[in-house]
């Protein structure tokens, strides 16, 4: 066999070059006891990345609207926090913000358990700081997520 094959290549990365070699890897979300697809199952990429565009959305319209004087740059820097309150209120309360809520998806805690206040606080601050929420794990799931024991699912 060539090191190449087994290193994998740099498109690929190592754990497609694994998978040639035949190891199994399981279904994202295996490991958390969560079923392969399906209400229940790890939430899509797809959908997660829409419900941030919604939730985004929303907070500029109610930065500009109520906080900034209707400056488009302040609006920016006060949805900021606009969206950090969201998610904390959201997300602590009824495990969703209001984009997850209308894609259908949730955050729980690890083992299904609903997410504590100190956890969804951890969480809201870490996804405001950007770089946690896109280093992401085999389970897709962001850092912001590991470090808080939550994960995002389909309902």
């Amino acid at each position: 066999m060539d090191k190449r094959q087994a290193i994998g290549s740099w498109l690929s990365g190592p754990r497609a070059a694994a998978e040639d070699m035949g190891v199994d890897f399981g279904y994202r979300g295996q490991g958390l006891g969560l079923p392969e697809s399906g209400p229940g199952a790890i939430a899509p990429l797809g959908r997660r990345f829409g419900a941030l565009f919604i939730d985004w959305a929303l907070c500029l319209l109610v930065s500009y609207a109520l906080l900034s004087g209707r400056d488009a740059q302040a609006a920016g820097n006060w949805a900021l926090l606009v969206f950090l309150v969201l998610s904390l209120v959201t997300v602590g309360t009824v495990g969703a913000t209001p984009g997850k809520l209308l894609l259908k998806l949730r955050v729980i805690g690890e083992g299904g358990v609903r997410l504590s206040l100190p956890k969804a606080v951890l969480r809201s601050v870490l996804v405001v700081l950007v770089i946690p929420a896109v280093v992401w794990d085999r389970d897709t799931r962001g850092l912001h997520d590991r470090l808080a024991r939550a994960v995002q699912i389909r309902v």
